[in-house]
């Protein structure tokens, strides 16, 4: 049976929006504001969890954010990314972004655990806020891999109650 981990960038306080600060929110952008001389260590585990990884598990705007990014990057971390064979959970894409991807449809829970059984690795969950909340209520997280950053967002504050109805905060 395949094994669920999740990786996630994060603040101290719970936030993972927008680390690059290419979505629009308010307080985007952390993520290479504190990363500094870090950024090799974090190249490092980064490129060792996808070396390990059977298969990437995402949302569709996750799928879309990295296949945006992946086409016009090149290296050993996006080379093996891109080669990856991807599962994109969504009730409404028909086609995913990215390369070598296939769009898990039905009900969640369920496909995401047959997925499971008929794996034998790692599927590595990058980003996909609601999908990680949705897989964490019904036990199919198996690990979780937080890189935690040292900072306090404004924003976790002002979408804390949002977040317990799995809106956007922006």
């Amino acid at each position: 049976m395949g094994k669920i981990v999740v990786s996630q960038n994060v603040s101290l306080d719970g936030v993972v929006e927008d680390p690059s600060g290419e979505g629009g929110f308010r307080h985007g952008g952390w993520f290479q504001q504190f990363i500094g001389e870090d950024f090799g260590a974090w190249v490092d585990v980064e490129l060792a969890e996808a070396r390990g990884a059977e298969a990437l598990l995402l949302g569709r705007r996750s799928d879309e954010y990295f296949a945006t990014r992946s086409s016009s990057q090149s290296g050993e971390w996006v080379d093996r990314l891109n080669n990856l064979p991807k599962y994109v959970v969504s009730s409404t894409l028909e086609e995913p972004k990215w390369t070598n991807a296939t769009v898990l449809k039905g009900e969640v829970i369920s496909e995401v655990s047959k997925l499971k059984q008929q794996s034998e690795g790692e599927i590595v969950v990058y980003g996909s806020r609601p999908l990680v909340r949705a897989l964490m209520e019904h036990d199919l997280v198996d690990e979780l891999r937080l890189t935690v950053f040292p900072l306090r967002s404004v924003q976790a504050s002002a979408c804390s109650a949002r977040r317990a109805t799995n809106d956007r905060c922006a």
